[in-house]
This record gives structure tokens, C-alpha cells and sequence, in this order.
């Protein structure tokens, strides 16, 4: 079923994306003039954002399939009921609408939030933490995870994972065209690219996107630091402070697909190069700047 999905948005992407640049008159990119930018960049945007926002309109979705949470329709025992009820306090205190609440299988302490909106979201806990930490823990991991869907991070990082592909897109072909001219021989023919096109752009484009990421993930890192904001507020410094120490303490590695690592509540990597890619700072600076507030 994943590789389904998976299938099928790729499909979904190239034919939204074609349909925009017909209906847009976008025309080819190269021609014997040269590069034509403006279509270039019109042709990228359409490409770097279409994917994005396909991924975030089938988040919900995704993110059900890919952790096998199961969303609680009608609670099933007191703890899925308390559940319930303190994720609609915490969402009324933030003012945004209820989102759907489900419980995904995993022994390690996670949670995570996803969705196209803050009022059509859903917020997950893995089995584990409801199972084994107190209450007031779990309430400031699920403040956290509402302060992602109040401050709109699911939207937000779309958009600027969108500009980043746009311009990873856009820089790679004009790189690469620049390496085809370069390599190319007097009686080839005008308005053509070579292969020396193609593979300096894949090659480009691995490059500036490994670039790239270092803004995105700061920026989910940023975005941390203010959702574990929005938990103290919502739940309490303390609480908020004494459930990121116990999920430390655990060091247990997340089993949640890719695509909702960004939203949960692990940490990040250890290593100091390697926090450049993480989406989460170290726990022990969350907890710092928490107890600043």
C-alpha cells in the first residue's frame, strides 16, 4: 500500500505539474537563444511546489498508514478517553478545532502532528508513552504537539520546502547548462543540451539540495524550540521540562516513518556536523531554553 501511494503521488505531481505549465503557456525552458529564466523559474516553482503540497494535503493520510495509528473514534478504556478529553482542553486553549487523535503501536515514548491545516489535523501518541508515562507528561508531549498545529509549522515548513526546491531546481539547470556550453562541440546544434546537461545537473542538484536541507532543518529545529514554548504555556514548564528528560532518558531509537520524524518529539542527532541535518536540536538545549522562560 505504501509503494502504491507512493506511485501515485509521483503520478499525481506530473500531471498537476504539466496541467499548471500548460494552462500557464510555459514554454520550453532552452532554446536557441539560450535559457529562457523566466520560464526556467516558472517551470521549477511548479515542479518544487507541487509536490510539497500534494504531500501535505495526503499528510493525514500518510502519516495513518506509515505509523498504523488508529484514529479513536470511541474510546476504548479510560486512558483513550482522558486521552480525548485533554487534547480538546489543550486545542480550546489554543484556539484552534478539535484535531483527530489516535494511538499508533510502538513500546518507545513519540508523538507526532501532521495535517494541512490547524483546524483539520491530527495529533498521534505512541502506545508506549500513553502506557507508561504519567499524565501530566503526556499532556505537555500533546501541548507540544498541539503548539505544532496552533502555530501553523506543517503549512509553513511546505512553503519553504517548496522555495527550496524551486531554487535547488532552478540553479541546477543553470549550472548545468552552463557546464553542457562549456563541453559542447562548434557544429552541435542550436538550442540543444547534450548528456553533459543532464548529468551535471543530477549531480548539481544532489549538491545544492544537500545545501538546501541545512535551511530547512533549521528551520524545524527553530520550530521546536517554539512548540516546546507553546507546551509550557499550554501544560506547564515542568511538566513540559520533566517529559523531554524522561524521553532522553530512554534513549530509545523512533521507529516512525520519514515523513513524521519532522513533527515528533525525539531528539536530533548527537554529532555537531550532524545537527546541521537534524529536525530537532539536543533535548538537553530544549530543556535549557525552557528553563529561561
Amino acid at each position: 500500500m505504501r509503494i502504491l501511494l507512493f506511485l501515485l503521488t509521483n503520478i499525481a505531481v506530473l500531471v498537476v505539474a504539466s496541467i499548471v505549465l500548460s494552462v500557464l503557456g510555459v514554454e520550453r525552458y532552452i532554446s536557441s537563444s539560450g535559457l529562457n529564466l523566466t520560464s526556467l523559474l516558472i517551470f521549477c516553482a511548479v515542479f518544487g511546489f507541487t509536490g510539497s503540497i500534494i504531500s501535505l494535503l495526503l499528510s493525514k493520510k500518510m502519516a495513518k498508514w506509515g505509523s498504523k495509528a488508529q484514529v479513536i473514534e470511541q474510546p476504548r478504556n479510560h486512558k483513550e478517553q482522558w486521552l480525548l478529553t485533554t487534547v480538546q482542553e489543550l486545542a480550546n486553549d489554543a484556539g484552534i478545532k478539535m484535531p483527530e487523535v489516535a494511538v499508533f503501536p510502538a513500546h518507545e515514548a513519540n508523538a507526532f502532528a501532521t495535517g494541512w491545516n490547524k483546524n483539520d489535523a491530527l495529533v498521534a501518541v505512541s502506545s508506549g508513552m500513553l502506557d507508561r508515562y504519567p499524565p501530566d507528561e503526556i499532556r505537555a508531549v500533546m501541548a507540544h504537539e498541539i503548539g505544532h498545529v496552533a502555530n501553523g509549522d506543517m503549512v509553513t515548513l511546505t512553503l519553504i520546502q517548496g522555495v527550496v526546491n524551486t531554487f535547488v531546481m532552478f540553479f541546477a539547470r543553470i549550472a548545468g547548462y552552463a557546464v553542457d556550453q562549456f563541453l559542447r562541440k562548434d557544429d552541435e546544434g542550436e538550442g540543444s543540451v547534450g548528456w553533459g546537461y543532464y548529468i551535471a545537473t543530477m549531480i548539481f542538484e544532489i549538491l545544492f539540495g544537500i545545501l538546501a536541507s541545512m535551511i530547512v532543518m533549521w528551520f524545524s529545529r527553530y520550530r521546536e524550540f517554539r512548540a516546546d514554548e507553546a507546551g509550557a504555556r499550554l501544560a506547564g514548564k515542568g511538566a513540559m521540562i520533566a517529559a523531554l528528560a524522561r524521553i532522553q532518558s530512554e534513549h530509545e531509537v523512533s521507529h516512525m516513518p520519514d515523513t513524521m520524524v519532522a513533527f515528533g518529539i525525539r531528539r536530533g542527532r548527537k554529532s555537531s556536523f550532524g545537527e546541521l541535518f537534524s529536525s530537532h536540536p539536543p533535548i538537553n538545549d530544549r530543556i535549557a531554553a525552557l528553563q529561561k522562560l
